[in-house]
């Protein structure tokens, strides 16, 4: 500019620009602020140069340290893969009672079956374990086959009335279906069988239900109702019921029999992911 010209209410001197009767003063940028620019962009051609950032004459993008995230991440899983096969292999040769007493173990024991739990029985016992009508609630303390570590690694493995050799397996008469019972001799004894948890049943005779439960069901379930693990028989005195506990729900137990299948885990997941799976069913507060 030949002429200065200097803004009057800023006192600063004006570009000589000016849109719309506004002016641009002449302000630069502080001297700190301008190298700093420059610093950024020097670092940025040397962060070009040195990593993955442009491509190189129709190359792949590594940049001269040869590095990339996605290497850097396979090289984490194979770390971590390394790691957990480690972990593995003592899950493997370790006894259960060995995986509960040890806190590494039982973490990663924790976190794999947790994750074996939802990819493989969460469909029928739910994310959260708590089951539905005809599949067993998991964080009670009521178990048809017992609770122990032992006995839930048993159930896990050749499942209950599965396709294995070795599957639980003790089925319940149809009392109506098969002519054991008449219609009025279920209801007395599901009256019966209901009373033993605190519950009225209208129209049942507990008298004659009583004669009936002690001729037919005593031997499994038991002369006070709580039932026999060894034989997969279910507590029938403390309210907790499988398949529901209405009149109804009863009635069709005794008549019609349930028998419900669970399969057989052994063969279809790794003996050592079982173990997992038996400490983490364990852990959910069922456990004995």
């Amino acid at each position: 500019m030949a002429n200065k010209e200097i803004d009057e209410l800023s006192g600063i001197e004006t570009t000589g620009h000016e849109w719309d009767g506004l002016k641009e003063l002449n302000n630069p940028l502080p001297k700190w602020w301008v190298w700093t620019l420059y610093a950024t962009i020097i670092w940025s051609i040397g962060y070009i140069l040195l990593y993955p950032a442009l491509p190189w004459f129709g190359g792949p993008t590594k940049g001269l340290l040869d590095w990339s995230s996605r290497g850097a991440v396979r090289q984490e899983l194979k770390a971590a893969r390394a790691e957990q096969q480690t972990l593995w292999d003592r899950i493997e040769t370790a006894d259960l009672a060995e995986i509960r007493a040890d806190p590494k173990l039982l973490e990663f024991a924790m976190a794999s079956g947790k994750a074996a739990f939802g990819d493989n029985c969460a469909p029928c016992h739910g994310s959260g374990a708590a089951g539905l009508t005809g599949y067993p609630n998991l964080n009670d303390d009521d178990w048809l086959w017992g609770g122990t570590l032992e006995d839930i690694k048993t159930t896990i493995s050749v499942g209950v009335r599965a396709v294995h050799d070795e599957t639980r397996d003790n089925a319940m008469p149809a009392f109506g279906r098969d002519g054991i019972l008449d219609k009025q001799q279920i209801l007395d004894v599901a009256g019966f069988v209901r009373a033993l948890s605190g519950q009225a049943t209208k129209g049942a005779n507990l008298d004659d239900g009583a004669i009936i439960y002690a001729e037919q069901c005593v031997s499994c379930h038991g002369e006070d109702g709580r039932g026999n693990q060894e034989l997969g028989a279910p507590n029938l005195a403390n309210g907790i019921w499988l398949y529901g506990g209405g009149t109804q729900d009863v009635v069709v137990s005794i008549a019609s029999s349930r028998n419900g299948v669970m399969p057989s885990w052994d063969g279809r997941v790794e003996p050592t992911v079982i173990k997992a799976l038996t400490v983490y069913v364990h852990s959910l507060g069922g456990g004995l």
